[in-house]
């Protein structure tokens, strides 16, 4: 709102408690009765959203046996196949033993003798896998869904406190008052700082950060992140929770451009984590 309208609507607002003082024995709202009620939606909000994850079998989904080499692997919690097209979150099963966790998946640069499916150190830790060892694994693509959550429960008409719809008699202003309260909203006005112009919002589909990792040990996810901090960059740590299990995501950014983008990444890659990768948040 400019000064001008603010000091038009301050002269009719006190323009509208001259006229209302004039007349004997009126008050606001006083043509309503005792039935009326609030406007539709006064005092109540949209119910919020709530974030799940689901399994996607159509996005991707693998059976076979697995394997650990029995080294030493970065990146936290992943599993590499050869058929992946995009790095995705998974939920990863030993079948054997019903052990399971949430972790990243990745393809396979080249085709190895041995099972289809490998996985690393963090993986095997978490699914009782022993190094060199075929082990039975079923790796499902994973995918958020936000659900409605259920409305609250509102007892009786819902009416605006302290106004004459709740029986209350609404004690008159002074037209003096009326009018000085006007005068310091458009001397705050006057001295507030001009509103700045906003950042232009970024490009729609832009993948601002960099996922690091998925770590079921939350000791293991403060050491990438404190490496990403040394060197220099923006790092963050999600935990998060998943068909049970609790995890920790460690998150780079974010990036104002995608060359901005692509330059952490080159920089995080060359920190040992070779298959981090863009994601959106």
């Amino acid at each position: 709102m400019s000064r001008q309208e603010i000091r038009r609507f301050a002269l009719v607002l006190a323009a509208g408690a001259v006229l209302a003082g004039c007349e004997a024995g009126t008050l606001p709202f006083a043509g309503l009765g005792g039935d009326a009620v609030a406007p539709e939606g006064a005092g109540a909000s949209a119910p919020a959203g709530i974030e799940r994850d689901v399994e996607a079998p159509k996005v991707f989904a693998a059976e076979g046996d697995g394997l650990w080499d029995g080294r030493p692997s970065l990146g936290g919690v992943w599993v590499a196949h050869p058929d992946v097209k995009d790095p995705e979150r998974v939920l990863i099963r030993n079948t054997t033993n019903g052990k399971s966790v949430v972790g990243a998946l990745f393809r396979r640069e080249r085709e190895q003798p041995g099972p289809r499916l490998q996985v690393s150190s963090d993986a095997a830790a978490e699914l009782g896998m022993l190094a060199g060892a075929p082990t039975k694994l079923s790796v499902v693509a994973l995918r958020r869904e936000v659900v409605a959550a259920p409305e609250p429960l509102v007892e009786g008409p819902v009416i605006a406190e302290g106004s004459a719809i709740s029986g209350e008699v609404i004690e008159a202003r002074p037209i003096a008052e009326i009018a000085n309260s006007a005068s310091q909203a458009i001397a705050k006005a006057e001295a507030a700082p001009a509103t700045p112009t906003p950042a232009p919002a970024p490009e729609a589909g832009f993948k601002a950060y960099a996922q690091i990792g998925i770590f079921s040990v939350e000791a293991n996810a403060k050491r990438a992140a404190t490496q990403m901090t040394d060197a220099g960059l923006t790092a963050a740590i999600r935990k998060e929770e998943s068909q049970g299990k609790t995890f920790w995501r460690v998150v780079a950014g974010p990036a104002a451009t995608v060359a901005e983008r692509n330059a952490m990444l080159t920089k995080i890659k060359g920190l040992g984590y070779a298959d981090a990768y863009a994601i959106s948040n």
